[in-house]
């Protein structure tokens, strides 16, 4: 007999489609979700965190190109790259599935489906990703795990861990902010697990991904009737985080008349489900997080003074990974070791020129960028050293100032040592070359100038 374990993620715009392979899956997965809106599966794989997505490649009327699949398959690889996809496709094209492979893809199903092949398929993807998670755990330990806090040796960040372990054992409200990519929810996590309240698993929502119709009843729930749909009665998220930490992300998202609402849900420390009229007193610990400048939106009246006050009693502001570089190679280090063991290639290291690139380039996607980068050097390795050509940094979006406000000779030097190590790839003994300067002067102002 089949065990019955794992969460499954399924995703299609046929309801009859995701009905029928619910019921099929029901013996399988021990828990099964189903949307219809491809936009929500940023919101639900970090609230559910999913072993395997069912993916339809084909979400628009009259469109059957596939493009549509691939762009969320390469979404999923990017936000979850330990997430299983197994693509969903009514047209048998043998290329299409050769691509969305290519692109990360555990395997690919073509409507009308065989159940028997569906099962074996997904069951395949959800005991590989249990075997690879097996696989981090023994080989790798705590620290390889992305999803865990490293603080590393800067000095940015041995300060933020001094504030974080002083303020995590209390209730104070925290907000914490800084670039995309820089770990937010991470440190979330980490203040989470510091805390009394650890006994219970923290909640994640993505405020950004909530509509302003569903905002009411995801956060708050709803009673039997509410509204067509209310068949049953639901606890929001507020319910169920009752004892435990909530975590909003992308607070800067929310709209301003909903803003109302949720400062009325935090006075208040009770709510009220859509459709109902009783009190619910709630006991959660409350953390925000924003890549956006929240006092910039009150000035420009686009975010309530009072809900910032309400969710700003301790401010964390999350340095990026440019601002954090002795952290760079360490950081690194984990994710060559966890994608090692993930794609059995292990005993893996970077030359020193890897090295000198990694701690060169701007990421100005910050770790997520990082954690990619490494994933694909992994991949693409054809040996045990990691060099400094496997390393893409991506397409670095410079943001630079404009000329007219660049002020003194040192801003004019960073600049222009900026601009040639992104001409010449990170090669360093190239850029120093064409400056006109030695290796060690190259190393000396990049150390200078932080970059």
């Amino acid at each position: 007999m089949i065990k019955k374990q794992g969460t499954i993620l399924i995703v299609d715009d046929n309801r009859n489609i995701l009905t029928t392979v619910r019921m099929l899956l029901d013996s399988i997965f021990a828990n099964i979700i189903t949307i219809a809106n491809p936009n929500s599966i940023p919101a639900k794989l970090r609230e559910e965190h999913p072993d395997v997505v069912l993916l339809d490649m084909n979400f628009s009327t009259g469109i059957n190109s596939g493009n549509e699949g691939l762009y969320w398959l390469r979404e999923i690889k990017s936000l979850s790259p330990k997430t299983e996809v197994v693509l969903f496709t009514a047209y048998a094209d043998i290329q299409l599935a050769v691509t969305g492979i290519k692109e990360g893809a555990a395997d690919f199903i073509v409507k009308p489906f065989d159940n028997e092949k569906m099962i074996s398929t997904l069951l395949e993807a959800r005991d590989r990703n249990k075997a690879a998670d097996k696989a981090i755990g023994k080989h790798s330990g705590k620290d390889s795990n992305s999803n865990t806090m490293y603080w590393g040796d800067s000095e940015v960040m041995n300060n933020l861990r001094n504030i974080v372990e002083k303020v995590a054992a209390t209730d104070a409200n925290i907000l914490i902010t800084g670039e995309n990519g820089t770990g937010k929810e991470v440190l979330a996590n980490e203040i989470h697990r510091l805390s009394a309240r650890s006994g219970k698993k923290m909640l994640p929502v993505d405020m950004g991904a909530i509509t302003e119709t569903l905002f009411e009843s995801e956060l708050f729930g709803h009673v039997k009737g509410a509204f067509t749909d209310a068949k049953t009665d639901r606890p929001g998220k507020f319910e169920l985080a009752d004892g435990s930490t909530i975590f909003l992300d992308e607070i800067g998202n929310l709209s301003y008349s909903l803003q109302a609402k949720l400062l009325t849900a935090l006075q208040r420390r009770s709510i009220v489900r859509v459709g109902g009229s009783t009190q619910i007193p709630i006991n959660v610990r409350l953390v925000c997080a924003t890549n956006r400048n929240l006092q910039q939106m009150v000035n420009d009246g686009e975010f309530r003074e009072d809900l910032l006050y309400r969710i700003n009693t301790i401010h964390l502001e999350l340095p990026a990974l440019r601002q954090r570089k002795p952290d760079i190679v360490p950081l690194a280090n984990r994710f060559l070791r966890q994608y090692g063991d993930m794609y059995n290639k292990t005993n893996l290291r970077f030359s020193d020129e890897a090295e000198r690139k990694l701690i060169s380039l701007p990421w100005y996607g910050n770790i997520r960028e990082l954690q990619h980068a490494i994933e694909k050097a992994v991949i693409l390795s054809d040996s045990g050293m990691i060099s400094a050509e496997d390393i893409d940094g991506g397409n670095q979006m410079r943001r630079e100032k404009p000329l007219e406000e660049v002020q003194t000779l040192d801003e004019m030097e960073s600049r222009m040592i900026e601009k040639t190590i992104k001409e010449c790839e990170g090669n360093l003994s190239v850029v120093a070359a064409r400056l006109g300067i030695s290796r060690q002067t190259l190393y000396n102002k990049i150390k200078r100038y932080g970059i």
